[in-house]
């Protein structure tokens, strides 16, 4: 990990108390490659006006021009299910004062949000240190390049072999992602 520290630059993460956009975004890149999920998520936020939807837009958003943007039926569904979490006055929870724990068990019972969608979550936007996604793709494929590996490897492994960057896991898969993909992630983020 030394190397890759060396290497890449200090990763930066942004500020935000907007859980709704957050969660819409990650919703938006859950399978798809970077650049992918960025074309189609910018054009999901062109959609609305200042690039900022609120809750009851996406609720009363027509499914054909969400559907215009890129997004698929399943990711329409899921955005609209978060918005009328968000839209309801109980559901305005301060996620921040939450242990992860307790975040996931309040978001995962919200249909299209999984364990991926959960860690993004506490990593990009609760800004929690010690998250190492293992259900990412990227993730999984810096473990093979960093210990040299000829496949996946399990979550298992991973936990293991991740141990010694506790508690600053995140900041340890921010470098992972950028041997993978070699890409400013201070930019998109």
């Amino acid at each position: 990990m030394n190397s890759l520290i060396n290497i890449y630059s200090i990763p930066t993460f942004n500020e935000t108390s907007d859980y709704f956009n957050a969660l819409s975004r990650s919703i938006i890149f859950q399978q798809l490659s970077g650049k992918a999920a960025e074309t189609i998520y910018n054009r999901y936020l062109n959609l609305f006006k200042n690039r900022c939807p609120t809750p009851e837009e996406v609720i009363d958003f027509d499914v054909t021009i969400l559907r215009s943007a890129g997004i698929s039926q399943q990711k329409t569904e899921y955005l609209k299910g978060l918005a009328r979490y968000f839209s309801k006055q109980e559901n305005k929870i301060d996620f921040i004062q939450l242990t992860g724990t307790a975040v996931f068990n309040e978001l995962i019972k919200l249909k299209g949000i999984g364990q991926w969608t959960i860690d993004m979550f506490l990593m990009f936007t609760l800004h929690r240190v010690d998250i190492l996604p293992v259900t990412d793709l990227g993730i999984q494929k810096g473990f093979k390049i960093l210990f040299g590996l000829d496949y996946l490897p399990s979550n298992e492994y991973m936990v293991n072999k991740s141990n010694p960057w506790r508690p600053y896991r995140t900041i340890a898969s921010f470098y992972l992602w950028r041997v993978v993909d070699d890409i400013d992630f201070s930019k998109i983020l």
